[in-house]
């Protein structure tokens, strides 16, 4: 009874006592000992709190949440669209006008190094700065730094427009690879997101033409009609060209008769009628090819006269023995030529007049003409100077050449390029002059510029038909690692020495060859030297000097390998010494705590 009691006054206590709010509480639920359990607890919560979503404002379950809206997963195969000019903006601008300074100061490495280089930084190059560099490279048949660069951009994923595909034909074709553009070609077709444009068009017609591939231009020409692009003068153009080169004067009248029908019957770009005078010619057809002439250029005409429409006349002209009819439309267009309004001559003009001089024999004339393009905001370019210089080397004027040869890189700024320096070589071996020509060479080789195996052949075989063997192997040693050679150029110059009855001279050639990792000594090449020296009972020589090749290279590599033991040994040794000091360090600074 006394329990219930003492339990029943109790109760009316607590009921007496006022009743606090749910949410406080005086009683400390979480307590610390120290300050820096109360900082972990902190943190702890953070870390919760960061990886808990967090409720919305109306304390809904995820349950209530709407659901998140998922993309579908993208089929990496797809090939990706370029980029449009809008994202050609802000720090990518500046990164474009940067490297089109770079290319205006004409320092093409550093511009596609700078090019490489931004793809892997926060400001990408767009495809439209690609291409400037490109282009660049393109026109100064930098083909193999194109094709370096072209690709790294594709394993890079920048996605390629129109542009850069035209271009990649087009380095195909200049470097006379048509079945590698067609290649290219055909797998942009079934596979790019892109259309090809009328400049895809004109730039295979083009290079199937100046490669010698006709049929497969003409095969071109019909599938941009079933692709639904309008007939192009300009296309048809080069197709009457090619047929000219091929003295196809009825091929050249039935495309034009072609493209007037699709045109409605009147052509009004002057680019086909140079060709159209050509056909004409060809078929022994001059009263109508100069009325074609008079109709075209006449006052009342309605044809549209471009500098090419009129440089494709002045080589009708000039070469079908109207020349003066050319000069007095060469003055006519200079009267025209009115830049930037209108462009009625360029470089191709004056090219044309110049070997029209020559071919008259009037060389004061053609210089004239050559040296006052400038008056006309023309200047000119390595391709002009050896259109020039070819015409003096072809005609026994060495000494005007080599002017013109000088005056390439001190008052105009231009370099020579390796047709340059393969045409002053060439003419110096026709007139004797052999010490200058292989001068010619060497400076070729020393230039930035890459010689091909042609020019080096021509090279060889002048040395040693004048016997300067001496002057062959250097030149040999010297190019032995920066040309692809062919065996018939190794047994060449071997051949040489043989024949002179120097075989030791012959054996260092292949001394020189066993030293370049990049050259293989075939057994054709093994089997050659053999019999050479089978002649004077030497045949075992070969493989003793193989032999010993063979034991200098592996004692070079045991050497090596001794001296990357040696490093690793002093580098372990070094760190073995420095350990027992770390280790007294920190003894002495625990004593000294």
């Amino acid at each position: 009874m006394s329990f219930a009691k003492a339990f029943f006054f109790n109760h009316l206590q607590t009921l007496s006592r006022p009743r606090l709010p749910p949410s406080f509480s005086p009683v400390r639920h979480m307590s610390f000992a120290t300050q820096e359990e109360a900082a972990a607890e902190r943190r702890r919560r953070k870390r919760r709190l960061s990886l808990e979503p967090s409720l919305n404002p109306l304390n809904r379950s995820p349950q209530q949440q709407q659901p998140q809206i998922t993309r579908p997963i993208q089929n990496p195969n797809i090939p990706k669209l370029p980029e449009s000019l809008s994202a050609l903006t802000g720090k990518r601008l500046h990164l474009h006008n940067h490297i089109l300074k770079l290319i205006h100061e004409n320092d093409l490495e550093e511009a596609a190094l700078y090019t490489r280089h931004s793809v892997y930084s926060n400001c990408r190059p767009t495809i439209f700065t690609v291409n400037a560099v490109l282009t660049a490279q393109l026109r100064q048949s930098k083909y193999e730094a194109f094709m370096q660069l072209h690709g790294f951009i594709n394993q890079a994923g920048i996605a390629a427009n129109i542009i850069t595909y035209n271009l990649l034909f087009q380095a195909y074709l200049d470097v006379k690879k048509p079945e590698l553009a067609l290649e290219h070609y055909k797998l942009f077709v079934d596979n790019a997101p892109l259309n090809p444009s009328v400049a895809t068009f004109r730039i295979l017609v083009k290079g199937l033409v100046d490669n010698e591939k006709l049929e497969k231009a003409m095969e071109i020409k019909e599938e941009m009609g079933v692709r639904g692009f309008i007939a192009d003068p300009v296309v048809y153009s080069y197709l009457m060209i090619g047929c000219g080169k091929g003295s196809d004067g009825g091929g050249v009248l039935n495309l034009y008769e072609e493209l007037k029908e699709k045109l409605g019957g009147f052509v009004e770009d002057g680019v086909v009628y140079g060709p159209l005078m050509k056909g004409y010619f060809l078929k022994e057809m001059e009263e109508e090819a100069m009325e074609c002439y008079e109709e075209v250029l006449g006052e009342e005409s309605k044809v549209k006269m471009s500098a090419v429409g009129y440089n494709y006349v002045l080589e009708a002209l000039s070469e079908n023995g109207k020349f003066d009819e050319a000069l007095k439309l060469f003055e006519v267009m200079k009267k025209e030529h009115k830049p930037p309004r209108r462009l009625a001559l360029n470089l191709g003009s004056f090219n044309v007049v110049v070997n029209g001089y020559c071919g008259e024999g009037k060389f004061e004339e053609a210089m004239e003409v050559f040296r006052g393009m400038g008056e006309f905001r023309c200047s000119p370019d390595t391709l002009s100077f050896n259109n020039v210089m070819n015409q003096m080397c072809g005609n026994g004027l060495l000494a005007e050449a080599e002017k013109l040869y000088i005056e390439m890189d001190e008052k105009n700024k231009v370099k020579p390029d390796e047709y340059t320096y393969g045409l002053l070589m060439d003419t110096c071996f026709k007139e004797g002059k052999i010490d200058e020509g292989a001068a010619y060479y060497k400076t070729l080789a020393e230039s930035s510029l890459r010689p091909n195996l042609a020019v080096y052949n021509r090279l060889q075989d002048q040395l040693v038909k004048s016997g300067k063997l001496d002057d062959a192997r250097s030149f040999f040693v010297m190019m032995v690692s920066r040309l692809k050679m062919d065996d018939d150029a190794y047994k060449f110059i071997m051949r040489a020495f043989s024949e002179a009855g120097r075989l030791d001279e012959m054996l260092k050639i292949v001394d020189v060859m066993l030293d370049e990792d990049t050259v293989r000594v075939s057994e054709e090449i093994q089997e050659f030297v053999k019999e050479e020296l089978r002649k004077e009972g030497r045949e075992g020589d070969l493989q003793k000097l193989m032999d010993e090749k063979e034991r200098l290279k592996a004692e070079a590599k045991a050497r090596e390998l001794e001296a990357e033991e040696a490093k690793k040994r002093s580098i372990f040794n070094n760190i073995a010494s420095i350990l027992p000091l770390k280790r007294e360090e920190e003894k002495s600074e625990d004593d000294l705590g």
